[in-house]
């Protein structure tokens, strides 16, 4: 299943990580017989399809520091937090390692992340775009290096859509227009769905903001979500279930479900990131992807990728090396854009220019567009437990177990208890 569409196994709290940092060193310096300094590097977004072109800018980067020697470690998304915490709590941390804006706070909160200033000095920084670098600046220090965006937008198989004589979905899309559709293009008995949308929090925040609402007050202190516009949003989510996309029994648990569905031409929408644009390379149809519709408003969600450097780490300054080399050379931006490997925060637009060049999918103006109106995701210390609360009270919805007001009442308490 698709990053930021998996449910991630619940972290512990921000004071188990600092109890791990407080407890030494987290990383030996490591050289070879070579004379050699490794650096582990720790990543979800490169497996399984795009390990080759990782494995290309670090190979550059090893010509260029010839005394380091990078070596890669992966897991997929829905393990990843969980074994990096471990590693962690258990002394074993990789030197560099990736994290999402989500689950950035609560490793810069619990001392887990080196401060890169004390590395960079003069470092310049002016090849990042501005506001990708500040999201991972916390407190005045630069916790880690953006890598990578991308953003969430309308998949939709042409073949499907002209075979049904629907009309193609369009930037101007609404929700109805989008549920219309979806009604006309589900055919069940055919296995055939109209749409996809995953009934869990990364969902929620983005339709709340397009129905015109907020997920947490100005101050951060209070959730702001079981409102009118939260019971639109989480209806407008729950509705699909079993009219325009599969149930939970339907699914079954299985792994990928959404993804081999579109690809076996039996989904019509889809609601996913562009880091799937490369997989989708030799489906045996016609696709392409638009803007999402919105109600009240358009809203996009847009997820940041950093490289951050362990605080333990005994390898600091290569380890930095390979986060910057990483994150900001061109050797990284034209292998993530040939390779469709999401896109690099750099402010040169003329280096982005050359993603829109791929004829597939043809529309990818639309991910530029999707910039216009961005809905990042809130952010709290307790961010995995929040994710979790509401994805939880969001299915009991969907499963028909509990009416959808009163799953908003109950995630909206267990928000703001973890508040504080």
């Amino acid at each position: 299943m698709s990053r930021n569409f998996a449910l991630i196994a619940a972290m512990s709290s921000v004071a188990l990580l600092a109890v791990a940092c407080s407890q030494g060193s987290a990383t030996r310096a490591t050289t070879g017989a070579d004379g050699k300094t490794t650096v582990r590097y720790f990543t979800f977004s490169a497996a399984p399809d795009h390990l080759k072109d990782l494995d290309t800018i670090e190979k550059a980067f090893e010509k260029e520091n010839p005394k380091v020697d990078v070596v890669v470690e992966t897991a997929p998304f829905e393990e990843y937090f969980t074994k990096l915490q471990t590693s962690i709590a258990g002394g074993t941390a990789p030197d560099a390692f990736e994290l999402n804006y989500e689950n950035f706070v609560t490793y810069a909160s619990a001392g887990s992340l080196l401060d890169l200033g004390t590395l960079a000095g003069d470092g310049d920084t002016s090849g990042y775009a501005q506001e990708s670098l500040n999201a991972f600046n916390r407190d005045g220090k630069q916790y880690a290096l953006p890598a990578s965006f991308s953003t969430v937008v309308l998949f939709y198989n042409k073949d499907l859509f002209e075979k049904a004589g629907v009309a193609a979905p369009t930037a101007d899309w609404t929700w109805a227009d989008e549920q219309a559709a979806a009604a006309k293009l589900t055919d069940r008995k055919k296995g055939v769905y109209g749409d996809y949308q995953p009934v869990q929090f990364f969902e929620f925040y983005k339709t709340l903001k397009q129905a015109g609402g907020e997920f947490l007050s100005a101050d951060g202190k209070k959730s702001t979500f079981n409102s009118p516009e939260g019971i639109k949003a989480a209806t407008w989510l729950v509705g699909k279930v079993g009219k325009t996309m599969p149930t939970e029994a339907e699914i079954g648990g299985a792994a990928d479900y959404d993804t081999n569905l579109f690809k076996s031409g039996k989904l019509a929408m889809w609601h996913n990131g562009i880091w799937q644009f490369a997989g989708l390379k030799d489906v045996p149809f016609e696709w392409d992807v638009v803007v999402e519709p919105g109600d009240a408003a358009k809203a996009s969600a847009v997820f940041h990728n950093a490289v951050a450097v362990s605080s333990g780490t005994k390898n600091g300054k290569d380890a930095y090396a390979w986060a910057r080399f990483l994150s900001s050379s061109n050797v990284a931006a034209t292998t993530r854009i040939q390779s469709s490997w999401e896109l690099p925060p750099v402010a040169d637009q003329q280096v982005l220019s050359g993603y829109l060049k791929d004829p597939k999918p043809a529309n990818r103006q639309a991910v530029f567009d999707s910039l216009k109106s961005i809905a990042l995701p809130p952010v709290i210390k307790r961010q995995q437990e929040m994710q979790d609360a509401v994805t939880k009270q969001l299915s009991e919805a969907a499963a028909g177990r509990t009416p959808v007001a009163d799953a908003l009442k109950a995630a909206a308490a267990d928000v703001d208890a973890l508040l504080g």
